[in-house]
């Protein structure tokens, strides 16, 4: 299996006004743009659907509720109803919220359990099994979501789905060839075929007819939570769980609950962001980024140039050390969030980064603090025309969870449960080392780097941000913001700029092609940096508010990817 491919959520962005792919727009410039609303998803078919929700009179919270159920239709590799992940709200009323539907350990979990007898982690256990599944938050995340803030009946915004589902929908040829990459794994982890198994191999432009999952999404329209998490659907969980020998129980199911929290928030330069608070470490991590950064003058230093990345990079690798050490669900452990966000704190950090010489990651320690008594992600953002706002990253981690999909069902478990540190200081998939505050525990949610971000300027939206991409999530987000704040780069150049990344362990600053030339390479070698030329990082969905009302959309051309606004 292609592991790149799969922990790497293709993004899609549809045009209304202007009905262009990526590929045929330039990547320079401003993308399409529209003042009444923006949908910023990772399939046309979502979009689609979340434009349709706008025009008919909802609103973002409405349309990012159908694009959330939409994906888990047309794009089952990281779009889901079995998964979790984060929203960041913020109302025409000026009012920001954050709500964590993320996974949550099954009670019947334990801290070793992917231990073997000579103590070291069994290869894959935490990936490929279905002992890899979490309690799933998605359905109760989207219920609570809607309760609160939606303006449409529920079932107005959860049928698209169901029609999609029962209809189906032609894929695209990336999605052809991600299917055709996991044809092995389904057959080898279910039972029987399931549908995302062609009798020969997938084209671009087949049809996929999901009839099991259509009727899950039926019991949700019409049940709402208790269509997901008792009854028919609870049970053909459970009887997967049974078959297959994993932990979750109707018990796991009864007791989910998605949570409100306090959002991160902080200022850079003349701006306010949002972020979402531990336990993704996403916001925190953004908020120390940033805090750091602001010591140097980067608009001087010029978008990628030499000094630009190293003091960039430097940050990353204190950044990630702080999150291996001291990050976890706040309901089990105490996180210094107040410590490690303040002025005096980043302050010391950035006053550890010397000017022309790389630190080595084995010298960058997590800093001293006084404590207070995944790559299969997708994120959208959506806009309305009243001044309402949706960022929202949502995931199964790997490429379609641990490629189980429930019996009767039609849908994908995930595989969060590798988000734990599986033993301290061992590296989960995505190469991120994790110690005790990430340990698992029955009921505790694992820690994640979703960073969906909204950004004010002067108390009005600026830009609606986030990514997928597993560990390099944060740094993709944190250049695209770099990119406009500091470069004055319009949306669609900000999330079309290459990238590169550093998480401390391993040390090494992965780049993709022509994110540097051979010069800086050379220069960032005689400085002490380690590079690798990498594939694609990240994936950027995101909208930028311009003060004549207009709203651009960002479409990633890393994917097949439009914009859709009107």
């Amino acid at each position: 299996m292609n592991l790149n491919f799969l922990k790497q959520a293709s993004v899609f962005v549809i045009g209304f006004m202007l009905v262009n792919s990526c590929s045929q727009q330039s990547h320079k410039g401003m993308g399409p743009t529209g003042t009444k609303g923006m949908v910023v998803c990772a399939h046309p078919e979502a979009s689609k659907i979340g434009l349709s929700i706008l025009q008919q009179g909802g609103n973002a919270m409405d349309a990012a509720v159908a694009v959330e159920f939409a994906l888990a239709v047309c794009y089952p590799s990281a779009g889901n109803i079995a998964g979790g992940g984060f929203w960041i709200v913020r109302t025409s009323g000026k009012s920001v919220y954050s709500l964590d539907y993320r996974e949550k350990a099954p009670l019947a979990s334990s801290k070793d359990m992917y231990l073997g007898p000579d103590g070291e982690v069994v290869n894959g256990l935490s990936t490929q099994t279905i002992l890899a599944a979490g309690v799933p938050g998605t359905v109760d995340g989207m219920v609570r979501a809607h309760e609160k803030f939606g303006t449409l009946p529920w079932n107005t915004v959860v049928q698209p789905a169901v029609d999609l589902a029962r209809n189906g929908f032609p894929i695209t040829k990336l999605q052809a060839a991600s299917l055709n990459s996991i044809r092995k794994a389904l057959l080898e982890r279910n039972s029987s075929k399931p549908v995302f198994v062609s009798d020969s191999i997938w084209k671009q432009g087949d049809l996929l007819i999901q009839p099991d999952l259509a009727k899950t999404l039926e019991r949700i329209r019409d049940q709402k939570r208790e269509g997901f998490y008792a009854g028919e659907t609870a049970g053909l969980i459970i009887r997967q769980m049974q078959e297959s020998g994993g932990l979750i129980t109707l018990q796991d199911l009864a007791e989910y609950e998605a949570v409100w929290r306090k959002p991160i928030n902080g200022t850079y330069r003349d701006y306010h962001f949002y972020s979402m608070a531990p336990p993704s470490s996403g916001g925190l991590a953004l908020k120390q980024l940033l805090g750091i950064l602001a010591k140097w003058d980067l608009k001087s230093l010029g978008h990628n140039q030499v000094k630009t990345i190293h003091y960039m990079v430097e940050a990353e690798k204190r950044v990630y050390a702080d999150r291996a050490e001291y990050l976890g669900d706040p309901s089990f452990v105490n996180v210094p969030v107040d410590e490690l966000t303040s002025a005096k704190y980043l302050s010391k950090r950035a006053g550890e980064i010397k000017e022309d010489k790389a630190t080595p990651s084995d010298s960058v320690r997590a800093g001293k603090v006084t404590p207070n008594e995944s790559m299969e992600t997708t994120h959208y953002s959506v806009a309305d025309r009243w001044g309402n706002a949706v960022s929202a990253t949502t995931t199964l981690n790997g490429g379609y969870g641990c490629n189980i999909v429930v019996k009767g069902g039609g849908f994908f478990l995930n595989n969060e449960m590798d988000d734990f540190s599986s033993k301290p200081g061992f590296p989960n998939v995505y190469g991120l080392i994790g110690n005790e505050a990430n340990c698992i525990q029955p009921g505790k949610r694992m820690l994640s780097c979703m960073t969906p971000t909204i950004i004010t300027k002067n108390e009005k939206l600026f830009m609606v941000v986030g990514s997928p991409g597993g560990s390099t999530i944060i740094t993709s987000v944190f250049q695209t913001i770099l990119n406009v704040i500091d470069h004055g780069m319009t949306m669609q150049q900000a999330v079309s700029e290459k990238r590169f990344h550093h998480q401390w362990r391993p040390d090494l600053i992965q780049y993709e092609p022509e994110a540097m030339d051979s010069l800086k390479v050379t220069k960032l070698l005689s400085m002490g940096h380690f590079l690798k030329k990498t594939g694609k990082i990240g994936r950027v969905d995101a909208i930028l508010f311009w003060p004549d009302g207009r709203m651009e959309g960002g479409a990633d051309p890393r994917g097949d990817d439009s914009a859709m606004g009107f």
